[in-house]
């Protein structure tokens, strides 16, 4: 949609696909950016994002905690933290615990300055 004025996406509107059991919802991409959700059940494990050549990424935790790994290591987030992911390094959300956890992210082009 390109428009001029601020505008809603509902939840029912969002692109809804999955990464394995990970339940996502992009709400919005343009050449800019893109920001959407992500939804993994307790014991579940999303398949791995290769990462995005020349972005930057940003999860940020909405509900429940959960832990995501780029291959290397693995990090916590807990409801209110987030993690910024560089460009092209692979990443993944684990639930290990009892409750689903939510996260959100988004991402957008590299600076010149960042490259």
């Amino acid at each position: 949609m390109t428009t001029e004025t601020p505008y809603i996406i509902r939840q029912d509107d969002a692109e809804v696909f999955y990464e394995g059991p990970e339940l996502c919802r992009e709400y919005f991409r343009n050449d800019a950016m893109w920001f959407g959700t992500s939804t993994v059940q307790p014991g579940d494990t999303g398949d791995v994002d290769q990462g995005h050549a020349g972005t930057w990424e940003v999860f940020f935790c909405v509900s429940g905690e959960g832990y995501l790994d780029d291959g290397s290591n693995e990090y916590f987030l807990k409801a209110g933290d987030a993690w910024a992911v560089p460009p092209t390094v692979p990443h993944r959300i684990h639930n290990r615990s009892a409750a689903p956890v939510v996260m959100a992210w988004a991402g957008g082009p590299t600076l010149p300055s960042e490259k």
